[in-house]
């Protein structure tokens, strides 16, 4: 048995990779109109992929092929209930015009703490 926070820890095959996929929400995205607010935070965010890019985790660019329910690596794309995009809109965030979003990128052996960040400074200023 071995334990691994490679975002491609299977090499070989047709696999998943594994990631830390980051909810995010704020007062604003979860009060009456935080849809709007949230796509506001999702263009700071394209803005900004790469710079998250180089933060969500070494040897990322494994796992982000495009394939296995992810984005490519090189590409920003967002979407409603769509696991294969760097950041997706739950059904019931759509639903109910408010909530949070779900970052896809982070791999598994980020440092949750600078994606945190990063998801904080690009969305909250």
């Amino acid at each position: 048995l071995k334990c691994s926070f490679l975002p491609k820890p299977m090499q070989k095959g047709d696999w998943n990779g594994a990631g830390c996929h980051a909810n995010f929400s704020t007062k604003d995205t979860r009060a009456n109109g935080g849809m709007e607010i949230i796509l506001k935070m999702i263009k700071k965010l394209e803005a900004k992929h790469d710079l998250h890019i180089r933060g969500y985790g070494e040897g990322n660019e494994k796992r982000l092929t495009g394939k296995h329910e992810t984005a490519r690596i090189d590409q920003f794309s967002f979407g409603v209930a769509n696991r294969g995009c760097s950041i997706r809109i739950p059904t019931s965030t759509q639903a109910n015009g408010k909530g949070y979003f779900e970052d896809r990128r982070p791999a598994a052996n980020c440092d949750p703490f600078t994606v945190a960040r990063l998801l904080v400074e690009t969305c909250c200023h």
